[in-house]
């Protein structure tokens, strides 16, 4: 069986993610590229790994446990990169780092600034994931560090605190509302939103709505928590975005914010590794970083 590291890769991506599509996505590889990669580890090993339903993929027996051989390679390589790189002289290292939206936006940057200023020679690999994606791909050596909600299973991980991130309800300051501390989603499913074009967070609302047999009517999806602000305060739809973008949003956008009082609106933000002692140096010492402020 000649199976190269990035089918290997892949192979892991597709069964964390159960889908071919995003496990595609998170190596880098279009989505023809990955499936005929697929094909051919079935066709050259002479046996099925995967099942390929309406819903998704899953491993078949033969899947799982070339998932679990795949795993113990990626950790391997993961240290030998390591030990390497703390003998290696003048080279550019790189930490990925997988993160929701809320972390990427509203506290990553300031964060990740000063210790890249005085790290030169590190690259950050930075994405966008939904936490229970973070939690897998950390779990399966896709990525080095994770930041995430309490909302994902965490077992095996290392976590840290990072942040608590809230989120509000924004509307216009004439709205029938306004005059609300407080609101439960449920209250206000009938209502038009603007909401986020794509991204973790959007997907993470939009599941909460389809919990409650709802879809989100939704008027316009904008890039920015400040365009979703704007929208709002113009009484154009109703947004939700972090209490720290509101906060910040208030005074240009004539908001009025709303504390959701849903358990899964107030998130507890953690950072993530699988083993401290497995993360090549820069990644270890950005992980105390992070912890530390």
């Amino acid at each position: 069986m000649r199976f190269d590291l990035t089918d290997l890769r892949l192979f892991l991506a597709v069964v964390d993610a159960g889908s071919i599509t995003h496990g595609a996505a998170d190596v880098g590889l279009s989505l023809p590229a990955a499936s005929e990669r697929l094909r051919d580890m079935e066709v050259n090993g002479g046996v099925k790994l995967l099942e390929r339903g309406r819903r998704g993929v899953s491993p078949t027996p033969a899947g799982e446990a070339l998932a679990h051989h795949a795993r113990l390679i990626q950790r391997q390589l993961t240290q030998m990169r390591g030990e390497l790189g703390e003998h290696a002289s003048g080279l550019r290292a790189s930490v990925r780092l997988l993160a929701n939206t809320a972390a990427i936006v509203e506290y990553l940057p300031p964060r990740l600034a000063g210790w890249m200023a005085r790290n030169p020679r590190t690259d950050i690999d930075l994405k966008e994931r939904q936490s229970i994606e973070i939690a897998r791909a950390v779990s399966s050596g896709l990525a080095e560090i994770g930041i995430l909600s309490d909302a994902a299973d965490t077992s095996g991980l290392i976590l840290r605190p990072f942040a608590i991130d809230r989120l509000v309800v924004v509307i216009s300051r004439d709205h029938a509302l306004a005059p609300s501390k407080q609101i439960a989603f449920a209250e206000i499913l009938h209502e038009h939103f603007v909401g986020l074009a794509g991204g973790a967070l959007q997907d993470h609302i939009d599941a909460q709505a389809a919990r409650l047999g709802s879809r989100l009517k939704m008027r316009v999806r904008m890039r920015t928590f400040e365009a979703i602000c704007e929208m709002a305060g113009r009484g154009i739809g109703i947004g939700i975005v972090p209490e720290t973008a509101a906060r910040r949003c208030s005074r240009s956008a004539k908001i009025a914010a709303l504390r959701l009082t849903d358990r899964w609106a107030t998130r507890r933000l953690s950072i993530c590794a699988r083993s401290l002692e497995e993360l090549p140096s820069p990644a270890r010492d950005l992980f105390e970083h992070l912890a530390t402020i």
